[in-house]
């Protein structure tokens, strides 16, 4: 199994569709070279931001594709897993490790109903020997959350190297830097609190908010470490104004807005989603505005 780096300011990056619900592979490349100018650690494709839980099985593979070649190996790519059952999410991590994905963000299981701790433990272990590469646990599923003694268990299977707390949960994130951040690597989803996670100790993040802003997520994160803190405090203020405007049910749609304000293009969101709306589009730009992110 690969040891590679999971630390620091990890980008998600979003799936760019057409009007005929087709993969625009060509702005997708865009938006890898454009987060890899931004300094960015790594690079996940096919998570929640790129509307991962409608992706096919080809589709996530040609995704993932683009993405490490485009990559070419200067920053990891992570290959992101939404599926339902065991089998299916050895089946696209088998197909994403084929296109060389450096690891796996993997959610539980989590279609109405919740699976029991053990379960869960095979789930991940099944899928770590099946792939054999490192594993993110995607802790982000509300009603199938991992919760602290079930990840502890987790600590058995190898390959799970990562656990990524989202769910909007932070006190579970405060539990695992105390618990179990000496073995795994713990990145912060929640993204209005980034720099409060930095300061507890996250050893980064792998979120939404900086495919909107990379260049301040990166800067907030750099000055954490350097100790800055009325900096990272600024930051922090002007990252959270952005996602304060694209936070809400249609993430995908909005965050994709916002990138076209930016003279980015990210394309459309998936069917059944809309594109946003005029009021949305002033909302998010009134927001760029007072992050200093346009004129």
């Amino acid at each position: 199994m690969k040891n590679i780096p999971l630390g620091g300011m990890i980008s998600t990056v979003v799936t760019p569709f057409r009007d005929d619900d087709t993969i625009d592979l060509d702005l997708l490349r865009a938006e890898v070279r454009y987060l890899l100018g931004a300094g960015v650690t790594a690079i996940c494709a096919c998570g929640s931001t790129g509307e991962g839980q409608t992706l096919s099985l080809e589709e996530s593979r040609a995704i993932c594709e683009v993405v490490v070649d485009e990559v070419a190996g200067t920053v990891p790519v992570i290959g992101g897993v939404i599926q339902n059952s065991t089998a299916q999410a050895i089946r696209y991590s088998l197909a994403l490790k084929e296109v060389g994905v450096d690891a796996l963000q993997v959610t539980p299981v989590h279609y109405v109903f919740a699976p029991s701790a053990e379960e869960t433990v095979e789930h991940y272990r099944l899928v770590g020997e099946a792939a054999d590469l490192p594993i993110i646990l995607y802790n982000v599923v509300p009603w199938a959350l991992v919760g602290l003694e079930t990840i502890k268990m987790i600590a058995d299977v190898p390959q799970v190297v990562a656990i990524k707390q989202s769910g909007g949960n932070m006190h579970l994130l405060v539990d695992l830097l105390a618990d179990v951040s000496d073995r795994f690597v713990i990145l912060a989803a929640l993204d209005n609190l980034h720099y409060p996670a930095f300061v507890l100790g996250a050893h980064g993040a792998l979120a939404a908010i900086p495919t909107v802003t990379p260049h301040l997520s990166v800067e907030l994160w750099d000055a954490t470490q350097k100790g800055d803190h009325e900096l990272a405090r600024e930051l922090h203020r002007r990252v959270l104004t952005v996602w304060r405007a694209i936070d809400g049910p249609n993430l995908p749609a909005l965050l994709k807005e916002a990138l076209r304000l930016q003279g980015r293009n990210g394309g459309l969101p998936r069917k059944p989603f809309a594109p946003a709306t005029p009021d949305d589009s002033a909302r998010i730009e009134k927001a760029l505005r007072a992050a200093n992110l346009i004129d």
